[in-house]
């Protein structure tokens, strides 16, 4: 029987102890006894053995077995004896050949297997011989089954020892699983009658309902019995405030209500009362506070000080208490602003005006306030990382300068909300492996060559992040913003294709570096094959079939990296002020981002730097790390759970406008912003000495910054230009990712990174920072021009020719023995007066002058005036009722009725019915949905032959730069 059940399962356990209960012994009349042991177990299932021992004076000639199972356990089948059972009690007597048993002997071979689910506790067998019950054992029964005790009280039950044939002993009693914080006590010398048990709770007990086990003992008879006993809470209330962090102005009253929630079956009323309050702010609850909420004013007087304090709020009801508290915050009134913080005020009001369309009805940023814009996005009403990240340091300089720092956490919930992806959103992150991170597919220098082959047989490397990451966060899914959302569901595609949640996860650029805006399909994030083609969108960017639903993700690296920046300066004011929490509480989160933006750091397929054909070797850990922030890192996966897989990846390109030393720095030295992961701190530490490095390998001979470096080059692993020099190992490409149009000819990428470095400067006096900083101001300086009338120009497009003269390793130390690439060029060839790139300029500037006048001893004040001089004509020429904003002439908006290439057969369609087809495809015929927007005309006009149209835009980062300007130059130039 044992052989045949141990090959029966697919897993068995086997008990090398036996468990024995034996039943009670007799103190006179001898009679019989029976034990029982666990043979074998295996989940779900067993099997027990029984042995009858003849205890009596005679011999016995028939046997019966009695117990009763303490859970679900059933027997399936009994050998040697007849076995009833009805509910838990079973029955099993003798065969006719196995009655007999002489004296002081003892039966074996009794057994049986059953079933269970739970625990399979050891029954207690009673015997009886030749007809008789044995003699000598006891029960005990409580007098209620079912006892309830309230938390600091205590509750008595009765427990009564009942004789069975004549047991006369004296029974000890004890208990076992009392819940936390429940002791128990019997009467002094129980006895064989009953005992009164008093179960006592503290105030903090456990509540809820539990088995107690009572277990009496008397020599070697044994039973028990069972109460299920509920712990009640004692009466008591809590309290909650609607708003745990609410703000005041100085001169200005705002309200919270207090809610009193009964616990325990409270009804008194409450009395409230308020402490922590800052000087010069009185509070008032409404008149007769009951017990289910009021209203709590709080004035600050025009003198309060300004600041952060933590408000307690008591609630007393006779002996009862409850406290909570608020965060407030007292903010400055606008009467006590300089000129230049009034203008950041002013814009700041103007962007969260709701009637001026900077936001959505549901809170989120537009890429601008006007829906007919193509640029990187191509419609105004989507929204960007970008937008998101200039968010989140408008309210950063919001607190620094109001101590209000609720908008701080009203942005980063929506980021968190919108813009990092659900759970749900990427659900297959647990199929990664990170030892093949992805699928090889080559970029292409033109469109019309995709869609690209995946190719398995070029080898991947190894991605030595993602264990840190999961075992960190407890996680599989990452923590970086997707770089573009349609706000408003405009293209229709709907979060995970339902064609209506908004905002929903798109993607435009997916095809080599001649792809522009005007070029691209659109498509959603999550493809389930809804819409596009018989294989949604993927067929237009990769080969071969089958194709699978998938979702897909792309990070934009600077954005993040932005995030990080600005919630270190958060840091810094909120310190200033004594400390705030919700700075404190979003720090970590912060944090948490620049983990993850790792991943920027790595070449695409994880391949080993100075790969210049598909056949280079793979990476094997950080060999494939070149710890610069590239153009992107991107992730996706299966849609279907089941059999899912994922993949991951990073760029091989790097452009220097992307670099951000002050997120390197902050995620490296910044206690608080310092990721959690064991290796990232090191990370980050190389990375910030490294984009120094590259700032200076690319600084021209005038001075600008030329564009970046790759791994692989045109994407595919080629073969660089002959005599093209080096970084680590990447291929100097004055354009790096985009060539349509040119991803280093807008002057903008100049003043966003720089102003990075000029903050980085400043921070810390770095004089490899000042080394690359001092020709890049003079160049600008030299290069921007401001008139007596309040006009002015800065640089706009540049064009470059050369290349740097070294191959740059880690032997190039000493910095300053390093002259300028003098075979590297830029020329300026035209100017604008672009209001978003003059703020992050003046920023530049502002920083520059202030670090060396705190770290060179001698100012440069050409640089200071130079700032002040800008942002003043900005104010006086560009100020409108909504913001800042200058005329644009749009000529590239001819290219609305660019042909959009699509493949030869490939047919589908939008989801609003625009067919895509290599016949009708161009920018407009994909979104005809821009003929209906109130702008259209004026391009429809141009289009067919008329003047080129002049646009006045309000983007959302422009009218942060520009605002953050104002403040910035104001805090580092207090009274100027």
């Amino acid at each position: 029987m044992f052989e045949r059940l141990k090959h029966s399962g697919g897993c068995l356990l086997v008990f090398a102890i036996m468990l024995f209960t034996s039943i009670a012994h007799p103190l006179h009349a001898q009679s019989c006894s029976a034990s029982y042991s666990l043979v074998n177990s295996w989940p779900g299932g067993f099997q027990g053995a029984i042995s009858v021992t003849n205890t009596g004076p005679t011999a016995i000639t028939s046997w019966k077995l009695t117990w009763t199972f303490s859970g679900s356990q059933q027997i399936s089948q009994l050998w040697n004896g007849t076995a009833t059972q009805s509910g838990e009690s079973v029955t099993v007597t003798n065969l006719s050949y196995n009655g007999a048993i002489a004296v002081g002997s003892t039966l074996t071979g009794i057994g049986f297997t059953g079933t269970y689910t739970g625990t399979n506790t050891a029954p207690t067998i009673t015997c009886a011989a030749n007809g008789s019950s044995s003699t000598g054992s006891f029960t005990l029964a409580p007098s209620a089954s079912s006892l309830s005790v309230t938390q600091g009280a205590s509750a008595t039950d009765t427990i009564t020892v009942t004789d069975v044939n004549g047991f006369s002993g004296s029974v000890t009693l004890a208990v076992s699983g009392l819940p936390t914080g429940v002791t128990a006590a019997f009467a002094t010398n129980p006895t064989t009658g009953s005992s009164v048990l008093t179960f006592t709770a503290s105030s903090s007990a456990t509540v809820g309902t539990s088995t107690v086990t009572i277990t009496g003992t008397s020599g070697s008879l044994t039973a028990s019995t069972t109460i299920s006993l509920t712990v009640s809470a004692a009466q008591s209330f809590t309290l909650a405030p609607s708003a745990s962090s609410i703000s005041v102005k100085q001169g200005s009253s705002t309200t919270d209500t207090i809610t009193v929630t009964d616990v325990g079956g409270f009804t008194g009323s409450v009395t409230l009362a308020l402490s922590g309050l800052p000087t010069g702010v009185t509070a008032a609850f409404a008149t007769n506070p009951t017990a289910s909420s009021s209203v709590l004013t709080l004035t600050a007087a025009s003198s309060a000080t300004i600041g952060s304090a933590t408000l307690t709020i008591t609630g007393t009801s006779g002996s009862l208490s409850a406290t909570t508290t608020i965060a407030l915050t007292v903010t400055s009134s606008s009467s006590t602003y300089t000129t230049f913080q009034q203008h950041f005020i002013d814009l700041y009001d103007d962007i969260h005006n709701s009637s001026n369309g900077y936001f959505s009805s549901d809170g989120v940023p537009y890429h601008s306030v006007e829906t007919l814009i193509a640029e990187a996005p191509d419609y105004g009403h989507e929204t960007v990382s970008e937008t998101y990240s200039y968010w989140v340091w408008m309210e950063s300089l919001y607190g620094g300068l109001t101590a209000d720092w609720t908008p701080l956490q009203t942005a980063w919930t929506s980021l968190e909300t919108y813009m990092i992806p659900s759970s749900a959103n990427q659900p297959t992150n647990s199929y990664y492996n990170a030892s093949a991170p992805a699928t090889y597919a080559p970029e292409w220098p033109t469109v019309s060559s995709y869609p690209a082959t995946l190719t398995s047989s070029v080898s991947v490397g190894t991605d030595p992040i993602a264990s840190q990451l999961s075992s960190t966060y407890g996680t599989t899914n990452i923590y970086g913003m997707h770089w573009i959302i349609d706000t408003d569901n405009w293209y229709g595609f709907g979060q995970q294709e339902d064609g209506t949640t908004k905002p929903s996860c798109i993607n435009t650029f997916q095809r080599g570096s001649s792809e522009s805006v005007w070029l691209t399909v659109p498509q959603p994030c999550w493809d389930a094959f809804k819409y596009g083609g018989t294989n949604g969108y993927l067929d237009l960017f990769t080969a071969p079939a089958p194709y699978a639903k998938q979702w897909k993700y792309t990070n934009a690296p600077d954005a993040d990296a932005r995030v990080v920046q600005a919630m270190y300066w958060a840091e810094q004011y909120a310190a200033a002020q004594g400390g705030n929490n919700i700075v404190t509480t979003l720090l970590p989160k912060a944090a948490k981002m620049g983990d993850y933006l790792r991943y920027s750091f790595f070449d695409k397929y994880f391949k080993q730097m100075g790969c210049t054909s598909t056949s280079c070797a793979a990476g094997t850990g950080y060999n494939a790390a070149h710890y610069l922030l590239s153009w992107y890192y991107a992730w996706g996966g299966s849609i279907a759970t089941s059999g899912g897989w994922a993949w991951r990846i990073g760029d091989s390109a790097a452009h220097f406008g992307y670099q951000n030393p002050v997120a390197a720095y902050a995620l490296s030295t910044d206690t608080n912003l310092i990721p959690l992961t064991s290796q990232a701190k090191t990370d980050w530490a190389t990375s910030l000495e490294r984009q120094l490095e590259f700032y200076r390998w690319l600084q021209s001979d005038e001075g600008a910054i030329a564009g970046g470096a790759t791994n692989s080059w045109e994407g595919q692993y080629a073969t660089p230009p002959t005599g093209d020099t080096t970084f680590y190992g990447m291929s100097y490409d004055w354009e790096p990712v985009y060539h349509n149009p040119p991803s280093n000819q807008w002057f903008g990428m100049q003043a966003w990174s720089m102003e990075r470095l000029a903050e980085y400067y400043y921070i810390t006096g770095s004089s490899k920072a000042k080394l690359v900083l001092d020709p890049w101001v003079k160049w600008v300086e030299a290069n921007t021009t401001t008139n007596t009338d309040g006009s002015y120009a800065i640089p706009s497009n540049l064009t470059w020719s050369g290349q740097p003269t070294l191959n740059w390793t880690a032997s190039v130390q000493d910095w300053a023995t390093v002259p300028l690439n003098t075979s590297l060029h830029v020329t300026v060839a035209s100017t604008s007066t672009d209001i978003g790139v003059t703020g992050s300029l003046a920023k530049a500037l502002s920083y520059y002058s202030a670090g060396t006048a705190k770290w060179a001893g001698t100012q440069d004040t050409t640089s200071q005036t130079l700032a002040k001089t800008l942002l003043t004509d900005v104010w006086t020429l560009y100020r409108d009722s909504i913001g800042i904003s200058t005329p644009e002439l749009r000529s590239d908006y001819s290219n609305f009725s660019e042909t959009v290439y699509i493949p030869s057969g490939w047919t589908g369609t939008m989801p609003n019915g625009d067919p895509i087809n290599a016949s009708t495809a161009s920018f407009i015929n994909l979104r005809t949905k821009y003929k209906n927007d109130t702008a259209w005309s004026k391009v429809e006009s141009y289009l067919n032959g008329g003047s080129v149209p002049s646009f006045t835009y309000h983007r959302f980062w422009a009218q942060v730069d520009i605002a953050s300007a104002y403040l910035v130059y104001s805090n580092l130039f207090p009274g100027n």
